[in-house]
């Protein structure tokens, strides 16, 4: 479950932490989208993470997390077959079905299991 802590709102009930190097590289490539599902990717500092959506079919919301779990960039309706940079240097990255961040603000806690 990933919940945002500020607005006491569930923002999916089910999502999988993502630690692997392969399982990072391959992210939502491939799949279909799933309503209530996020994905969650961990790394062991902050930095500054490019994404794509290439074989994604799908558009997405994405949320970028500091060591402190805060929200510090969001990028919604993140379109398929695009790239995107973020200003920010974060240390977890949230997948989302789009239209899940809505409500998010920068600088809320978000709390996943």
């Amino acid at each position: 479950m990933i919940t945002n802590i500020a607005s006491k709102r569930v923002l999916v009930r089910s999502s999988r932490i993502i630690r692997s190097v392969f399982l990072k590289a391959l992210g939502l490539m491939f799949s279909r989208p799933i309503n209530d599902f996020g994905l969650v990717f961990s790394f062991s500092s902050q930095a500054i993470r490019p994404l794509h959506m290439f074989f994604v079919f799908y558009p997405i919301d994405v949320l970028f997390l500091d060591s402190q779990k805060r929200i510090v960039e969001i990028k919604t309706d993140f379109r398929p077959f695009t790239a995107y940079s973020p200003a920010c240097k974060s240390q977890y990255i949230l997948e989302l079905p789009k239209g899940k961040a809505k409500g998010c603000r920068l600088g809320d806690k978000i709390r996943f299991q």
